[in-house]
């Protein structure tokens, strides 16, 4: 038997190879000998699996040595030599050297183990410059024990120069985001025949979820809230699933999976058993207009902040509340990428980028949001990678 049939979708190692070509070029214009970067799950955890195509799951963590000028050295939580080592040898491309330890978060003493494994790799070369990705994923006891076991080692984050790679997607990358999407809008479309009072909105959360799985995902986040039909209702998390739905109710999901090769996108969409509210109607109307104008905006050189400032603006004067958290965003091997569109992201809109647009028109009488997946081009933004259409869907 071929191994290689056990493995789920990837990308080629032509696509590899062109991500680590451009690192590369990036660490040698800032002199840069190593890139270390840890993550510890899929969701908000793409560095390793761009550079490695293996995600790290279930907060087992998982770390990446990026030389300038050799293989990649992979480390994951396993067993002691002469165990062998996660991800299997005949799975992995572009890789001189895999570790493992036996350490896991919820063990504290072996909190260092994984870093002491990264300072054996990186002393070899004296007093290099490592180049740190995603910092805010290395914990306290990791980035210490780093620090102080190579005393003559120069620190630099190089997340941002990393971020300002990979938020540009290639024509393969491009091909999974869009099988991504199809694979939402089937899914909704299995939550639309779905729906009926009765039943629990973890049950649809569990439609949704099966469908997906299905047909490739790896990895599903799956909101779902219900509530009578006069009452404001946006999608919940798992742990507040547990409401029946009943004759006439609204129901808010929102299906934020990632696709066959790992790439997110995201679908959002409100149904109604029997005639929305008028408020909810109006909310809609008022979320896709909305949407309609940040896609208006998302043009090569384009302000985040311009395109915030100019969301807000219109929810105020139609009465509703203004964003105060993140409406738009970047998305990738992460649910959520730069740029976010919000007030304070320096990076501008760029041709290649992969993103959601999800405005929300709420106020004390209802909640809408209409969410889908856009391509920013040379000639400005793409038609929707969503096919659902956009308005409260109504459950006869």
């Amino acid at each position: 038997m071929d191994p290689r049939e056990r493995l789920t979708t990837s990308v080629s190692t032509a696509e590899l190879e062109r991500r680590w070509a451009a690192a590369r070029d990036v660490m040698r214009e800032h002199k840069i000998d190593f890139l270390v970067m840890r993550n510890d799950e899929e969701y908000l955890g793409g560095y390793v699996r761009w550079f490695s195509d293996f995600p790290a799951r279930y907060s087992y963590p998982f770390t990446v040595i990026f030389p300038v000028d050799d293989g990649m050295t992979l480390i994951a939580s396993g067993p002691t030599p002469p165990g062998d080592p996660f991800p299997p040898q005949w799975a992995v491309r572009g890789v001189k050297q895999r570790l493992a330890a036996p350490y896991f978060p919820s063990i504290h003493y072996t909190s260092t183990m994984d870093a002491a494994l990264v300072v054996g790799v990186l002393k070899e070369k004296k007093q290099a410059a490592v180049g740190l990705v995603g910092t805010s994923y290395m914990p306290v006891p990791f980035y210490d024990h780093m620090k102080k076991d190579l005393p003559g080692h120069k620190f630099i984050d190089m997340t941002d120069q990393i971020d300002r790679i990979k938020v540009i997607k290639s024509p393969e990358e491009i091909e999974l985001i869009k099988a991504t999407a199809r694979l939402q809008d089937a899914a909704m479309e299995q939550v639309r025949k779905s729906i009926r009072p009765g039943l629990k909105d973890f049950e649809i959360f569990a439609e949704a979820q099966y469908s997906t799985v299905k047909q490739g995902s790896e990895s599903q986040l799956i909101l779902v809230g219900s509530a009578p039909r006069d009452a404001a209702i946006k999608p919940q998390y798992r742990r507040f699933q547990n409401r029946v739905i009943g004759e006439g109710d609204q129901v808010a999901v929102l299906i934020e999976t990632n696709g066959p090769g790992g790439f997110y996108t995201e679908l959002g969409r409100t149904f109604s058993l029997g005639k929305p509210s008028q408020a909810l109607q109006d909310a809609m109307a008022t979320a896709i207009e909305a949407q309609s104008l940040s896609l208006s905006f998302l043009k090569e050189g384009a302000s985040p902040k311009d395109i915030w400032d100019a969301n807000n603006e219109f929810l105020e004067k139609r009465g509703y509340n203004p964003e105060r958290r993140l409406y738009a965003h970047g998305q990738g091997y992460d649910l959520v990428e730069r740029p976010a569109i919000r007030y304070d992201e320096p990076m501008k809109i760029q041709a290649g980028m992969n993103l959601t647009v999800h405005p929300v028109a709420a106020n004390a009488s209802a909640w809408a949001c209409v969410t889908d997946n856009y391509l920013v081009t040379k000639a400005g933004v793409s038609d929707c990678l969503h096919k659902m259409k956009k308005d409260v869907i109504i459950i006869e």
